[in-house]
């Protein structure tokens, strides 16, 4: 195998190459130091890249992409250049860990629900928001089911967020507090990720969300309560909004989480692995002890 690993790493494969010592950081010099290597089941981790293109000619599409981004009707090109400058993209994310900010800049593109999709797919090969709405609303009879056997503060707290969806007719609203109350069966808090802001009062959201390492927001209307806005903020920008929903947004920020090499968010990580694992299916072989509970019930 070290054999094999050395031939890949003179032929220039890249996930060879990031992990080899020359590329290591100063401070970083030992072989096993922050490897870079596939840990939520990405097949595509870090591809070669397209046959004959090389990273400067790379580069000269994602600069043509740039200038794309302004034309009317320009759908069908952007999501052929975002396809064919994927290993380019992959590798200035894993290689270089680049700040949230500037690499929207680089690539502002891949900040549509499209496109986010699109490179799910290609990192996973799995689709992204058809599979997981589908598959939540397969498992949702099962885990209004399980909840509702939930006691204690636990199973009021619960109570209190699926109350919501009955004054709505909105199957996006349902999701959403199903959403919530996974992750306070998880024995999570909802509302530390989940912020609320009212319109009115929107200087003062921004100014919270600039402190906001990740998260997703809602600028409510009000006169009806009803969204005025949904996004989703990563170290303190505003990197996806007018989403329409809670649960859009946790999709799409799922799908940012994969794009950009991220971690999941320490404060609400058991939620999002329920739904890598179980919900998507991606790498569901080592489980955390509540998230397999809740498992076993589920399928139960």
């Amino acid at each position: 195998m070290q054999n094999y690993r050395t031939k890949l790493g003179r032929l220039g494969h890249p996930e060879i190459l990031v992990n080899s010592l020359k590329h290591k950081k100063t401070g970083q010099g030992k072989a096993a130091a922050n490897i870079k290597k596939p840990r939520k089941a990405e097949v595509n981790y870090i591809p070669l890249h397209p046959k004959g293109e090389t990273t400067e000619s790379l580069e000269n599409e994602r600069i043509a992409l740039l200038s794309e981004l302004k034309k009317r009707d320009n759908e069908v090109v952007i999501k052929a250049k975002m396809e064919k400058t994927f290993s380019h993209r992959r590798l200035e994310i894993v290689e270089q860990r680049p700040l949230i900010g500037d690499f929207k800049c680089r690539w502002p593109a891949l900040f549509q629900q499209s496109e986010v999709n699109a490179e799910f797919l290609r990192i996973t090969t799995s689709p992204l928001q058809s599979k997981f709405m589908w598959q939540l609303d397969h498992f949702s009879d099962k885990l209004l089911k399980i909840f509702k056997t939930k006691g204690g503060v636990k199973g009021h707290k619960i109570k209190e967020a699926l109350a919501i969806s009955d004054s709505f007719e909105n199957i996006h609203i349902k999701r959403g507090c199903i959403l919530r109350s996974i992750a306070i069966y998880l024995n999570e808090d909802p509302d530390s990720f989940f912020k609320e802001y009212q319109a009115s009062a929107s200087e003062d959201a921004k100014r919270d969300m600039a402190n906001t390492v990740m998260g997703i927001y809602t600028l409510q209307r009000d006169v009806d309560g009803q969204p005025e806005d949904v996004g989703i903020v990563i170290e303190g920008n505003i990197v996806m909004d007018n989403l329409g929903s809670v649960i859009v947004g946790f999709v799409m920020l799922l799908g940012l989480i994969y794009a950009l090499d991220l971690s999941f968010p320490d404060n609400l990580k058991h939620t999002f692995e329920f739904m890598q694992k179980v919900v998507m299916n991606l790498d569901g072989h080592k489980l955390n002890g509540k998230i397999e509970s809740l498992k076993i019930k589920l399928f139960d």
